[in-house]
């Protein structure tokens, strides 16, 4: 099992445009990408903390082939694309987006998290000016 951080495997992997936290200059964007941790370069500090950061994820796949094993093949790829297509759907850059159609589609808009509670949008950090973040989105910066 790899044990390096998962910002570390990114590292040896090919840099992708847009995907890079560098600016122009080579040196990091802080305004746009946010300062850099220590904290993600380190090993997981507990076995599940890995397996929670993915349980969608598992989740998802579970759902899939138990899906396909039921249904057929056509099911899990209608309901892929159906999930494709309600994460496209957001709000402008400078507006927290609240993904109701894609917890709908989960069927996680029925139960109360973790998230719900300390994670209201109205104490949300992300602040900036609106026409330079929608820009930046569209790449025009």
């Amino acid at each position: 099992m790899n044990t390096r951080g998962l910002r570390s495997q990114l590292k040896d992997s090919i840099p992708v445009a847009g995907l890079c936290p560098q600016g122009q200059y080579g040196v990091q964007d802080s305004l746009r990408s946010g300062f850099t941790s220590a904290k993600n370069e380190l090993l997981p500090s507990h076995p599940l903390e890995l397996s929670e950061k993915n349980f969608q994820l598992n989740q998802d796949k579970m759902n899939f082939s138990t899906l396909r094993n039921i249904q057929g093949l056509h099911a899990p790829l209608k309901l892929q694309m159906e999930y494709r297509a309600a994460r496209q759907i957001q709000r402008l850059p400078f507006l927290p987006s609240s993904n109701l159609a894609l917890d709908t589609l989960r069927g996680s808009d029925e139960s109360i998290g973790f998230e719900d509670i300390l994670n209201d949008p109205a104490q949300s950090e992300m602040m900036g000016e609106p026409h330079m973040m929608v820009e930046y989105k569209l790449g025009l910066l």
